[in-house]
């Protein structure tokens, strides 16, 4: 446990985020760049059948959900799925938790960043070079520091209207593309088998993360236990409803050469729309990726809060700015450990630890909602609850180890790498405690 002082901390935030903001967070960091590149890859799978996926994708989320919002009712700490852990299992499993989810959502963080700047050097060429790609990196990312530190009101209202510009590009191809649909495009010759579903399934379950990013900030939102069940379940429904229209207009649209394209919404905008709808479409996928880091520069650094709360991380970094009553140490550092990582590259690594990371953490999370509804634990008001809420964890399960076991050995690896690592950080931490 924490010291008092550090502790303290937590109760100093300000509670200002309540159901539309948090809603507006989850669905501006999961509808990043993959939706932009996505329904190519599930066409190639399935063609016409694509469809199908989103709707198996978007049943596995809402089992995996619900275990989010039982925990998230009754645990209202900053740190979400790190907090939830913590609380059902104790510091240890709480802080292995914690250092995958803080992994994964750097790794990504990092790499969608890398996304952004490629997407800018498209529109504006002079950003190809790599010192006019560093600075504009530090300068995009320092300035979302910065506004994150002056206040996590301001910042959340930036980041609904992020939301809103990138959805509207997604949501003119869906309107005006409708028109230029081709019924024989969807029409399903041959039903797919139950494999190849799934498997497309799989790929495409990774377009839906973000709520466990979205949660980290719990200690500042309102009335957690009926703001963070609405937000999480508003958000996956917009969410699939967007992504299942995004698909069948790019099917309806381009048929049989939806698959096998790098840019298929941007190809489908230019059918649709002209060659100023394709434009619009590469801006709108920059605008969402830029949605998606400054969306994840709200959350990734209150992990980093968390665990000095709770006495895993030098204190300072628990620290809450005097005036605006942010974490801003802990918003500096996830600034420079993100921009050092974006700035040497590697994205094929990043996205290896991202995704494994967060498939372990999904499990975490799982567990410890079946853990404090066992417990009963309660934090403000009354906990979530809603038919099948005893039933989704175990199916839950099933579906995670189902993704799970199509991790390759080198993944599995860093994944190891990284839980090795928290352990050492644990014992070294809880060494120094037990010394003084």
């Amino acid at each position: 446990m924490s010291p008092p002082s550090v502790r303290g901390a937590e109760a100093s935030l300000v509670r200002a985020m309540g159901t539309w903001a948090l809603a507006a967070g989850i669905v501006n960091v999961t509808i990043g760049a993959g939706i932009f590149r996505l329904p190519s890859a599930v066409a190639t799978s399935l063609g016409a059948a694509a469809p199908l996926a989103y709707l198996v994708c978007a049943v596995a989320m809402v089992l995996i959900v619900i275990c989010f919002a039982s925990a998230g009712s009754r645990v209202s700490l900053t740190g979400g799925v790190y907090a939830y852990v913590e609380v059902a299992f104790g510091p240890l499993a709480g802080w292995v938790t914690g250092a995958l989810l803080w992994v994964g959502l750097t790794a990504a963080l990092a790499a969608v960043t890398t996304f952004l700047m490629d997407s800018l050097a498209a529109l504006i060429p002079v950003l190809s070079g790599p010192a006019a790609r560093a600075v504009a990196m530090v300068v995009i990312v320092g300035a979302l520091a910065g506004l994150n530190v002056r206040g996590v009101q301001g910042a959340s209202r930036f980041n609904t209207v992020v939301t809103l510009a990138k959805l509207l590009p997604l949501l003119l191809l869906v309107v005006v593309g409708a028109f230029a649909v081709r019924p024989a495009n969807l029409t399903v010759t041959q039903a797919p088998g139950a494999l190849t579903v799934a498997r497309a399934s799989l790929t495409l379950i990774f377009a839906f993360l973000g709520v466990e990013a979205a949660l980290v900030p719990s200690g500042e939102v309102r009335d957690p236990a009926r703001t963070v069940p609405r937000a999480v379940f508003t958000a996956i429904a917009v969410i699939a409803v967007v992504y299942l229209a995004i698909q069948v207009v790019a099917q309806g649209v381009l048929g049989p050469s939806l698959a096998g394209q790098r840019t298929p919404l941007a190809e489908a905008g230019a059918v649709a729309l002209g060659g100023w709808g394709r434009t619009l479409i590469l801006v709108g996928s920059a605008v969402s990726m830029f949605g998606y880091v400054s969306g994840m520069t709200l959350a990734t650094p209150r992990m980093l809060f968390a665990f000095a709360r709770d006495g895993f991380l030098p204190s300072p970094l628990a620290r809450v700015h005097p005036r605006f009553r942010t974490p801003d140490v802990a918003i500096w550092t996830q600034t420079i450990v993100v921009l050092a990582l974006a700035i040497s590259g590697g994205f094929e690594k990043l996205a290896i630890i991202a995704n494994g990371a967060v498939l372990l953490v999904y499990v975490g999370c799982v567990l410890a909602a079946m853990q404090l509804r066992r417990k009963d634990v309660r934090a403000d008001g009354v906990p979530f609850n809603v038919p099948g809420v005893g039933i989704a964890p175990p199916l839950a399960l099933i579906v995670i180890a189902f993704m799970l076991s199509t991790l390759t050995k080198p993944e599995w690896l860093w994944m190891l790498v990284a839980i090795a690592a928290a352990l050492v950080l644990y014992l070294v931490r809880r060494a120094r405690t037990s010394a003084t």
